[in-house]
């Protein structure tokens, strides 16, 4: 059989996109199986709460990994700064929209209609915390919500009272 029988689908979800990565570089985990059934598609640790530092190196890993985004939903009352209405990265403009969905979830549009959620571990949660949250949420069998999740790996703000 010839390369050219078994032409490579593009941009699946890579197996190594969870490796560790440069300094500056967004920290992201993206579930590695076609399927997506797991309830998250993946996971991203911001260093910070700004959003104008953090949202560039988000979207070019996944732009790198999934082809064009569109667009980006995220809570703007869990960024420090106002969110901006659009982004150019790579030469192409992602529209970016404020929905109500908690500041564990950012949802990402790829094409017209297809969506990925991503958890997003706080910036200020424990290494080892993060690391489990993100592993977590990328599993394909995962059922739990990311607010669950962060709750379940003890990766959520501060520490308990």
């Amino acid at each position: 059989m010839t390369s050219s029988d078994t032409p490579p689908v593009p941009r699946r979800l890579p197996s190594g996109v969870h490796e560790a990565v440069r300094p500056g570089c967004a920290r992201l985990r993206l579930e590695t199986t076609e399927s997506r059934e797991g309830v998250l598609d993946g996971a991203w640790w911001p260093r910070s709460r700004d959003i104008g530092a953090e949202l560039p190196a988000l979207l070019s890993a996944l732009i790198a990994h999934l082809g064009p985004v569109t667009r980006v939903g995220l809570d703007a009352a869990a960024w420090e700064e106002g969110l901006p209405m659009r982004i150019a990265v790579d030469d192409r403009v992602v529209h970016i929209d404020s929905f109500p969905v908690g500041d564990d979830t950012v949802l990402v549009t790829r094409g017209d209609r297809d969506i990925f959620s991503l958890l997003v571990v706080p910036p200020d949660a424990a290494p080892d915390a993060a690391r489990a949250a993100m592993a977590q949420a990328v599993r394909a069998d995962n059922i739990s919500q990311a607010e669950q999740i962060l709750i379940d790996t003890e990766s959520g703000h501060g520490s308990p009272g």
